[in-house]
């Protein structure tokens, strides 16, 4: 994948956590997406997206029943590991346990963080939704990566109002005074419109489901989102 190398393959690294770590911080582009049935194409998306050089990719199917989550979790399980990607189970933490992801992403009225590092073990990364200053100042020590947002308005969740570029600032601002920052995501309505000002207002990294999924050309989608994110993906 041109200069999109994996750092564990890089250095060798076999512990299964550390390595896992290492992808997450050398992570920039995170894709969210459904099973696609209406399409029947969730493989070739994988393969296509992945290949374009996506970093993580996440099931996200809210209303599905296991069967179906593990079914399509073997899916995308193969699909990260053929390109030493992240696999990320949302809300599940059984879910991701059993089919073998490398962690869950939880929001803020899921099962706690405490709870979910105990079904998954310390090898897993858990990750979790932020949508004000206080609840990211409040993050537990078990959470691996967080997700500010939504930037923007978006259909996926159309609950939530969007807390704007001032939450982006406000998380870029905290990460440089931390010794350790957490990596963090800006996320919401994410695309190739909107995203140099959300990088411009200090994001490194970001998440992105219809800037992706719904693209005519979802490897070109990756690559260009790439790009404005610094990264040459070939």
């Amino acid at each position: 994948m041109g200069g999109h190398r994996r750092p564990d393959r890089a250095h060798g690294v076999t512990d299964l956590a550390t390595a896992r770590r290492m992808r997450l911080a050398a992570a920039t582009l995170y894709v969210v997406s459904g099973a696609r049935e209406a399409r029947r194409d969730l493989g070739g998306f994988l393969e296509s997206v992945l290949g374009a050089g996506a970093d993580i990719v996440q099931l996200r199917e809210k209303d599905a029943d296991v069967r179906d989550l593990l079914r399509w979790g073997a899916v995308f399980r193969r699909g990260a590991r053929a390109r030493d990607a992240l696999f990320i189970v949302n809300d599940r933490p059984d879910v991701a346990l059993a089919v073998g992801a490398d962690g869950v992403h939880l929001g803020q009225d899921d099962l706690p963080p405490r709870w979910a590092r105990r079904v998954l073990g310390d090898d897993a990364l858990i990750g979790l939704s932020t949508h004000s200053e206080e609840q990211l100042d409040a993050v537990p020590a078990e959470v691996d990566y967080v997700c500010v947002g939504p930037v923007h308005e978006t259909p996926t969740k159309p609950e939530r109002a969007a807390t704007g570029l001032g939450f982006v600032r406000f998380a870029a601002a905290r990460a440089s005074r931390a010794e350790h920052p957490r990596p963090w995501f800006a996320i919401g309505g994410i695309n190739g419109a909107t995203l140099p000002a959300v990088v411009s207002a200090g994001a490194t990294r970001v998440v992105v489901v219809r800037a992706v999924t719904e693209a005519s050309d979802s490897a070109a989608a990756v690559r260009a989102l790439q790009r404005v994110l610094g990264r040459d993906v070939g």
